[in-house]
């Protein structure tokens, strides 16, 4: 019987060292590769006439590249298949013209987001739903170099006195890095992907995101100049919906949008974007959010739209709303419509405005129209969930009324939510709005079911 079990536990044991050799072997190999990298990078590099890139079509400049590296890589010792060279090749192309390992998942349509904890354990983002990938750069090093790239591109900088940076890629995508002293393992990126083609209501429709109903009625909205507030958390489709509302939006009328970092992908021919400026490296010069909405209302705007309120231009935006410019629209993070309001409420206060409560809330009353709540749920997919009717106010609170929701009856043997949209059987008040615009909600739109 011992014999058996020391027989067992030496299987067990050379198990494990095979193992581990194996691991070692790998990244004995991943290291070669990088190291490889390194030298032809810097070799091309070192060839390269750089002075004449800027009079080469990105072609000729790819050919260049392949051509030095196929030169660069006859030299080398250790022989590389001919799928190893063509990769190899592909990465030095990435590491010189884009954004190094990054470039395959940025070319990937499905991905939409990618996270990078460290150099050696990146994340993405697939329909809803985080998987690890096997993507690497070489160090700490490597990966601040593609974070550099990314934010000198739109005029920010990351150093240690500046440690974190809200960035966009030339897609639109949004950007945040934070290195080291505030990051503890070193340099993390986030990327919020947006596609080149906006998600369009129809999509959002053939997704199931929404019926077509409510986007008939949020068309209306829209037209009839509502001032509508969309609320969710962190990648809950906020900003795809406010894109998608904003087609909406005449061709006629002139549009300004304000943004912390420009993603908005507005269609209309008479539009102005506006973003935000960080202070430079002496704290000067930063222009904020509330700077642009003031300066806004002096460009003459039929629609303002603000990416997301998340300070003090909450109150300049509502001042706005209430003084000619409806038909506003901007996004808010809170779990639920009555936590949206509250926020402004929060943001309010935050400016430093000395205004009961009653004061702040029947500015937000008068402000606000519509509040349309989104969220991930728990199978990835993204949802309106609740639309709710900002209709007054009782004493000291804020009156709302649901019109629309989300019932959740469950999820399938695949965890798939199981749910429907259902009216709440309440007649909004901006019907008779909708109607003065010559538009017509049916009766039986409301009825409960």
């Amino acid at each position: 019987m011992a014999l058996r079990e020391r027989l067992i536990k030496e299987t067990q044991s050379a198990g494990v060292i095979l193992n581990r050799a194996g691991e070692d072997s790998a990244a004995s190999s991943h290291q070669l590769f990088q190291e490889m990298k390194a030298r032809l990078h810097r070799a091309i590099i070192n060839r390269m006439d750089l002075t004449k890139l800027n009079q080469l079509s990105p072609e000729q400049v790819h050919a260049e590249v392949a051509r030095l590296a196929e030169e660069l890589l006859a030299s080398e010792i250790a022989p590389l298949s001919t799928n190893d060279r063509e990769r190899l090749v592909g990465e030095v192309r990435h590491e010189l013209f884009g954004l190094g390992p990054l470039e395959p998942l940025l070319a990937d349509p499905t991905i939409s987001d990618i996270l990078v904890n460290s150099p050696y354990n990146v994340f993405i983002e697939r329909r809803g739903k985080l998987e690890r990938t096997e993507v690497k750069f070489k160090d700490d090093e490597h990966l601040m170099r593609v974070i550099e790239r990314i934010v000198s591109t739109v005029g920010r900088r990351i150093d240690e006195a500046s440690p974190m940076v809200d960035a966009r890629l030339a897609d639109g995508s949004r950007v945040n890095a934070i290195i080291p002293p505030l990051a503890l393992d070193g340099p993390v990126l986030s990327i919020r992907r947006f596609g080149t083609e906006p998600l369009r209501m129809e999509k959002l429709i053939e997704k199931e995101a929404l019926t077509k109903d409510i986007a008939d009625m949020f068309e209306m909205c829209v037209r009839a100049r509502l001032n509508i507030l969309i609320s969710g958390g962190t990648g809950a489709g906020k900003t795809t919906l406010l894109n998608a509302l904003s087609a909406y939006i005449p061709e006629e009328q002139r549009i300004v949008t304000i943004e912390d970092s420009a993603e908005l992908q507005l269609q209309q021919p008479h539009v102005v974007r506006l973003e935000t400026r960080p202070p430079n490296i002496e704290g000067r010069g930063e222009i904020t959010q509330r700077d642009l909405v003031k300066n806004a209302l002096r460009m003459r705007p039929d629609r303002i739209v603000i990416g997301e309120v998340r300070g003090g231009e909450s109150i300049d935006m509502l001042q706005a709303m209430n003084t000619g410019h409806d038909g506003s629209l901007t996004t808010v993070h809170a779990n639920t419509p009555r936590d949206a309001l509250t926020r402004l409420e929060t943001m309010i206060q935050m400016t430093g405005m000395k205004l009961s409560d009653r004061a702040m809330r029947q500015q937000i009353t008068s402000a606000i129209s519509l509040v349309i709540q989104v969220a991930r749920l728990s199978d990835g997919t993204r949802r309106v969930t609740s639309i709710s009717e900002v209709t007054g106010m009782e004493g000291e609170t804020i009156t709302m009324q649901e019109i629309f929701q989300f019932e959740r009856k469950g999820m399938d043997k695949d965890g798939k939510v199981i749910g429907r949209f259902k009216p709440t059987g309440v007649r909004p008040r901006f019907a008779e709005r909708l109607k003065v615009y010559g538009m017509q909600l049916p009766r039986v739109f409301f009825e409960e079911v």
